[in-house]
């Protein structure tokens, strides 16, 4: 099958979009000091999508719209890490006060900002946040974060799992290499959310506003 009848045949299955909800929550996946020091196994040329998910956060901040950033840490033992951290041993550098587990520069959290920390790749898996979230009257979720084949991926699925409207927005996210950047957004796009660009997303929620 030739990449346009692939494409085309994707488009007869899964050309739906289902469009921003009316009361979002932007969330910020991961953006740590690891992927940023290039001394550390987790480094990655992601400094364009943090770049862009901080407009999107200002733009949020902006609307009033709510804004959760998402970390990984471990108690000292890692007994908390589970076949996960048995598997990527990268997670090392998440254990309780490694400084390569610190939110990266420029992303620290405000005060009226919520941070859900996380020992697995979803943000919803076995934390609060999908409670939390409907309390508040949530409805939808903007996405941005890392990697976008790992944790961005895996909390699609769940907030999608969960009943909320999901958007990826597409810049925002970053990966170590661009093949499984692109491939899982083409994927997730086609059937868990709808992925987005930057400025649709900022235009949207400048409305809101």
């Amino acid at each position: 099958m030739s990449e346009d009848d692939l494409l085309e045949n994707y488009r007869k299955a899964f050309d739906v979009k289902v469009g921003f909800g009316e009361r979002p929550a932007l969330i910020l996946i991961d953006f740590c000091q690891g992927y940023f020091d290039p001394e550390c196994d987790l480094y990655a040329e992601v400094d364009d999508a943090l770049a862009s998910a901080l407009r999107v956060r200002q733009a949020a901040r902006a609307a009033k719209v709510p804004v959760i950033l998402t970390g990984v840490s471990y108690h000292p033992s890692a007994i908390d890490g589970g076949r996960f951290f048995e598997k990527a041993a990268p997670l090392r550098y998440f254990i309780e006060g490694n400084p390569m587990g610190a939110f990266a520069e420029g992303l620290e959290p405000q005060d009226d900002e919520l941070v859900i920390m996380k020992q697995y790749p979803s943000a919803f898996f076995g934390t609060s946040l999908a409670s939390t979230l409907t309390a508040m009257g949530v409805d939808s979720v903007l996405l941005t974060g890392l990697t976008t084949s790992g944790c961005v991926r895996a909390s699609c699925v769940d907030a999608m799992s969960h009943g909320f409207r999901t958007a990826v927005v597409a810049e925002a996210c970053g990966d170590r290499h661009d093949a499984p950047h692109e491939a899982n957004l083409f994927d997730m796009n086609a059937k868990y959310a709808d992925v987005v660009g930057e400025q649709e997303t900022i235009q949207f929620l400048r409305q809101l506003n």
